[in-house]
């Protein structure tokens, strides 16, 4: 994985384990189950793995894959989910991505701002 890429959470339907970065424990404990319902939901629903990343730009990306030989898992179903999380959940989304951009990234509050309102 790319070092500029930073995992903020994700769930793996082979192990039935949910992760959460540590390096995130700043957010709130509501957004933080709110994130683990949605990854483990995702994976008990399609299966294979599923995590939400910060890219480089602090924008957010969902992202699913599976094991080579798993047969369960639904790749059509999976894009759909990540469809629906992403039209369903775009205020959480959007928030925890101006999250990552003013406390990680360090960027200016206002100039975040001006350029949402220019978009």
């Amino acid at each position: 994985m790319d070092e500029k890429r930073v995992v903020l959470c994700g769930a793996n339907a082979y192990d039935k384990k949910y992760y959460f970065n540590g390096a995130f424990n700043g957010i709130p404990d509501s957004i933080k189950d709110e994130l683990r319902i949605i990854c483990v939901l995702f994976t008990e629903e399609v299966g294979g793995i599923f995590t939400i990343v910060f890219e480089e730009d602090g924008s957010l990306s969902l992202e699913t894959s599976a094991e080579e030989d798993d047969i369960y898992y639904d790749e059509i179903s999976s894009g759909l989910l990540v469809s629906e999380i992403r039209r369903k959940r775009r205020e959480l989304l959007q928030s925890l991505s101006l999250y990552y951009r003013v406390f990680i990234l360090k960027e200016d509050f206002t100039e975040i701002l001006k350029e949402e309102e220019e978009s």
